[in-house]
């Protein structure tokens, strides 16, 4: 029994980290209907959109914001720009409204989400864009995001975020691009299974008021999936955003993430199978109920080695010894910056941000406001 906790539990990381990228190009390969071409609807007729910025004590960024909107290359009379401060103490809605945004909501602090619902009832676009204080989108990211809506089948679409300002200890660059393929396979096959907060649009008809506790970015995918709609994932529409300076600074983000994120996961629907077609619920299995237990995962790993190489066994002291140099390498990549020696940290930090999200979720709750990490603005 202990042998195969063991070996259930690695195939299982190996699965859902390295297999499961695998298994979706392997579907994708040999799937006969194809996907109709992003590209269908960039002769449509453009939409109304309004471009909806939630905000909160953010003067240091928001007039770049707002002109960086202002500069799409997308018809101003089809553009509408609200920001919506969540209740800010300092100069973020006189700035924004100087800076030309057609609607400044000054609003009670009610979190991220109350925000946008907030911003949605006035809103007078066709379609509903969203974006974060600190974002500067490309300037032809809305035309990509919009063109996708040509299929009625889609309800929402996300873009790509880079990350600038990385310095040598932080390998969010790794990561990301992986999560990127990843999303561009789920897109091609089902769907994608979570967003992003950078930059992604909905339907107006596709909106959901959600648990202000929670985000976006989990729960519109899978939500709009349920409803019959795709949730798909354009990389031309790209966006820039700073990101935490240090692997640390990530540590406390992504912890306070899955904080928002647990509600969802926990309550929310997402591990519900119920309307989800086949193939998405294969990716929901795999991306997100496996990833999101991978922190208890590796407990297992570690207390069946523990236990194995205590009796002398030859698998649990091998499966052990490499543990533990996983763990050294970690320990050792703030002396010793090797590439290696790095991507070890930021898995290792990264997993435990998911059990350590948990655990502020499980002993003290979730806010409904969320706080920014330093050195992202």
């Amino acid at each position: 029994m202990t042998r195969l906790v063991l070996w259930s539990s690695l195939a299982l990381l190996l699965y859902t980290h390295a297999g499961y990228p695998a298994l979706l190009w392997l579907l994708l390969r040999f799937r006969r209907e194809r996907d109709a071409d992003p590209r269908d609807g960039t002769n449509m007729e453009l939409p109304s959109v309004s471009l909806i910025i939630a905000a909160h004590d953010e003067e240091g960024v928001i007039a770049g914001r707002v002109a960086n909107a202002r500069a799409l290359d997308y018809p101003s009379d089809r553009l509408e720009v609200i920001v919506a401060s969540d209740g800010s103490t300092d100069g973020t809605a006189e700035r924004a409204r100087a800076a030309g945004a057609d609607r400044v909501l000054e609003l009670p602090r009610g979190g991220k989400v109350a925000a946008q619902d907030a911003a949605v009832e006035l809103a007078r676009g066709e379609l509903l864009a969203f974006s974060d204080a600190n974002s500067a989108w490309a300037p032809d990211a809305l035309r990509h995001l919009v063109a996708r809506f040509a299929d009625p089948r889609i309800g929402y679409v996300c873009g790509q975020v880079r990350f600038l300002g990385r310095d040598g200890s932080n390998q969010e660059g790794a990561y990301w691009r992986y999560e990127n393929a990843v999303r561009a396979l789920e897109s091609r096959l089902a769907g994608i299974t979570a967003g992003n907060g950078a930059i992604y649009a909905v339907r107006r008809s596709a909106y959901l008021r959600l648990d202000p506790r929670t985000s976006h970015d989990l729960s519109f995918p899978f939500s709009t999936v349920k409803r019959g709609l795709r949730a798909v994932y354009e990389p031309a529409a790209g966006a820039e955003e700073r990101m935490a300076p240090t692997v640390e600074g990530e540590f406390r983000r992504k912890r306070r993430m899955m904080r928002h994120a647990w509600p969802t996961v926990l309550a929310g629907g997402l591990l519900s199978p119920r309307g989800y077609p086949p193939l998405y619920a294969l990716e929901v299995a795999s991306h997100r109920a496996l990833r999101y237990a991978s922190p208890a995962l590796h407990l297992a790993l570690l207390g069946t080695s523990v236990a194995l190489a205590a009796r002398g066994d030859r698998l649990g002291r091998a499966a052990l010894a490499a543990q533990l140099g996983v763990l050294a390498a970690a320990g050792a990549a703030p002396v010793m910056p090797a590439l290696p020696l790095r991507l070890a940290r930021y898995y290792v930090l990264v997993t435990a941000a998911l059990a350590a999200g948990l655990w502020d979720h499980l002993r003290e709750g979730t806010p409904t406001s969320w706080e920014r990490e330093p050195g992202t603005r």
